[in-house]
């Protein structure tokens, strides 16, 4: 879909009508990896455009938190989070009012990570992401879109509406065996009870394991979401950024990036279950 809408990949079926003044930006994870390593953000950009004067693209660059020596350093002397600014920054040069992005934080750290999301925050035009990163999702998007069986539909909630939204439908979906209702006039077509019953079985069979690891899942969520509870009420104690407590701060934003990481990569794990599970099981 991004593809399509990024003018990448044609369509299969139907059309896509931009507006008259659209203008696209793209970002994947790959754009921190192509990055030019002995370029500087100066030399980056009026590469770009070679029209401009040097003292705008300063100035520009300065929005992005590059200044003084940092416009004239090598990029691959950058951390982690300043590159990703940077492929942001040249993203944004070309001024797109649309910004796609494709699992923008697959393989980022915790520092890219947190440099993305504020960047993101900032950003003036539309956004349209797809993404398994909670925190990423909850802290830059205003809608969200399900895409379920081929179609796109908007979800009237957030991540964890959705979340109960799967397990509400997990539950509710194992109906009794009863009676078939078929035709305008809702017909009462008899069934044979007990081949229900045993076909009731078997898919209960099948789907039990699958279950049974949803659950061990939607409880390390559950636990993992309680740990970084935790650490946030650490963090909120002003003495931890004290230069005496440098340390123990460090440790804690390390084992909170850790935490992060595994609850995102465990929500994704859910999410894939889920979506099986709910093709599996008949409605």
């Amino acid at each position: 879909l991004l593809k399509i809408i990024g003018g990448q990949l044609a369509p299969l079926g139907g059309k896509l009508q931009k507006a008259k003044h659209l203008r696209v930006g793209y970002f994947a994870q790959h754009q921190v990896d192509v990055l030019e390593q002995d370029s500087s953000p100066l030399e980056l950009l009026t590469g770009i455009d070679s029209d401009i004067d040097e003292q705008s693209v300063r100035d520009y660059l300065g929005g992005f938190d590059f200044r003084n020596e940092r416009i004239d350093s090598k990029i691959g002397n950058f951390s982690g989070g300043e590159k990703v600014r940077l492929a942001l920054a040249v993203i944004a040069w070309q001024k797109p009012n649309l910004l796609l992005l494709d699992e923008p934080t697959n393989h980022l750290d915790l520092e890219m990570r947190h440099a993305l999301t504020v960047a993101l925050q900032q950003f003036a035009g539309a956004i349209i992401v797809v993404s398994h990163d909670r925190h990423l999702l909850n802290n830059t998007v205003t809608e969200f879109y399900a895409i379920t069986k081929g179609r796109l539909s908007r979800f009237d909630g957030d991540l964890a509406d959705y979340q109960k939204l799967v397990q509400r439908e997990q539950s509710t979906s194992e109906g009794a065996p009863g009676t078939e209702v078929s035709g305008t006039s809702a017909e009462v077509i008899p069934v044979d009870k007990r081949a229900q019953r045993q076909q009731a079985a078997a898919r209960r069979q099948l789907l039990a394991p699958l279950k049974k690891e949803i659950t061990g899942l939607e409880s390390a969520m559950e636990l993992l979401g309680n740990k970084l509870v935790g650490i946030d009420e650490q963090l909120l104690d002003s003495s931890l950024y004290e230069d005496s407590n440098r340390s123990q701060l460090k440790e804690l934003l390390l084992e909170q990036g850790a935490l992060k990481s595994e609850l995102a990569a465990t929500e994704e794990k859910w999410l894939e279950l889920s979506e099986k599970y709910q093709d599996l099981h008949p409605t």
